[in-house]
């Protein structure tokens, strides 16, 4: 498949003296991307929760209203940023991306009243949840097909190991320089981890240097001798929309997105409602996060070998799993089986939703795609803290709230199984 605004391109480019294929210098650069994406995502949000409330007295359904609010609000960050990204490459909507991500981060340390945490919680969850993950992964989805489960695999790794390594950190920087400083030091951090190599080291496509996707030069030039090339879908967004599986499986990953971050934001709460110290919940915070290395690169080499909705249901299998133990945890090695569960759910459901679309649907109007196809996540993902935290404040424990969402998963299941890859483009 040849992008048309690359034709005209040089190949004289230095990135063709590099003697590998250069997606996979993408791959780091979108690594650090979605590492970075943390500040905006539920696990570290989940530490600075109990802060917040302590140091404002705003009670828990506040607080998470405001973030279901902002949450949901954060869908327009997908349709911009995927609209932006089709349109002008992902160097320049990363770059954009990384510097709006750092500075409501930073203004995250500034709040004062309710609003102004609605406009916070909504700047990093539409920069850093959304639109930062949305495009690190999208390049990668661009650079790859042959090799894209792979190399998606190794970009989503960057996920569990930020919640590996920031939630000590920041509960760490939390108690040694209050939750308005973390913010600050966060937003810093963003600028100065993402913004260089966005700007130096992405490039749009691997035409617009005269490669090929999972090619290097060397490839590049072998295949042209051979005529060899890689069969992969091209679909307008208007025709994907129009199909079933595309339908589907948004549904699909309604689950993981609504009860995972229900649950990571509630985290602490809900293990401390089972008995759970607050360390000793930080720490199965961490678990959760290394059992989904090992989830998030099985399901990588899964998805280059086996229908992606299967898999995509087995996620939904492990997620029903992980919410009907709950109700078992009484002492610390429940909590590790819980956090096994979870962290095998969140790296079966996760990959394979960044992998399906660019698989069933090819990478032309990729961003446009991933960018309606988010919006059910991200909407999905704000509905969720808002109910568990009220049913909690109902009953004073999570039991009520898990039973009403456990049927969810099943019926993702049911869609996932029902989402077949099309066949044919409508006109």
């Amino acid at each position: 498949m040849i992008f048309p605004e690359d034709n005209a391109t040089s190949k004289s480019s230095w990135i063709n003296l590099i003697p590998f294929n250069y997606g996979w210098i993408i791959v780091m650069v979108a690594w650090l991307g979605m590492f970075m994406s943390g500040p905006g995502q539920t696990f570290v949000v989940a530490i600075f929760v109990d802060p917040i409330i302590e140091d404002t007295g705003w009670s828990r359904t506040t607080v998470s209203g405001v973030y279901t609010a902002g949450s949901i609000g954060a869908f327009i960050g997908a349709i911009i940023a995927g609209r932006s990204f089709d349109k002008f490459g992902a160097r320049v909507v990363l770059t954009a991306v990384a510097a709006l991500f750092g500075l409501a981060t930073v203004l995250m340390g500034q709040v004062t009243h309710p609003a102004h945490l609605f406009l916070g919680f909504w700047g990093i969850r539409s920069l850093g949840q959304t639109a930062l993950s949305m495009v690190s992964t999208s390049t990668v989805n661009i650079w790859f097909i042959r090799l894209r489960g792979k190399a998606t695999a190794i970009t989503s790794l960057a996920a569990p190991v930020s919640q590996i390594a920031l939630p000590p950190l920041v509960y760490f920087l939390i108690v040694n320089n209050g939750w308005r400083t973390t913010w600050v030091i966060l937003g810093i951090a963003i600028w100065v981890v993402l913004l260089p190599p966005a700007i130096l080291l992405i490039r749009r496509t691997p035409e617009s240097v005269g490669l090929k996707p999972d090619m290097g030069r060397k490839d590049v030039v072998e295949s042209s001798h051979s005529q060899s090339s890689v069969k992969e879908e091209s679909w307008t967004s208007k025709h994907a929309m129009r199909t079933k599986a595309f339908w589907l499986i948004i549904f699909a990953g309604t689950a993981g997105s609504l009860i995972g971050t229900a649950m990571t934001f509630h985290h602490m709460s809900i293990l401390n409602s089972r008995g759970i110290t607050d360390t000793q919940a930080t720490l199965v915070l961490s678990l959760t996060a290394a059992v989904g290395v090992f989830s998030t690169m099985l399901t990588g080499h899964l998805l280059d070998k086996l229908p992606n909705r299967f898999i995509l249901a087995a996620g939904q299998l492990a997620l029903m799993a992980s919410m009907a133990w709950i109700f078992i945890v009484q002492d610390l090695w429940h909590a590790v089986i819980y956090g096994i569960f979870t962290g095998i759910a969140q790296g079966l459901i996760y990959t394979t939703m960044i992998v399906i679309f660019p698989n069933y649907f090819g990478r032309r109007h990729l961003g446009t795609i991933m960018g309606v196809a988010t919006i059910g996540m991200v909407v999905s993902s704000g509905l969720g803290p808002l109910p568990f935290g009220a049913l909690y404040e109902m009953s004073n424990n999570y039991d009520l709230a898990i039973i009403s969402f456990l049927p969810l998963p099943a019926l993702c299941t049911v869609a996932a199984l029902f989402a077949p890859p099309p066949t044919h483009k409508l006109d």
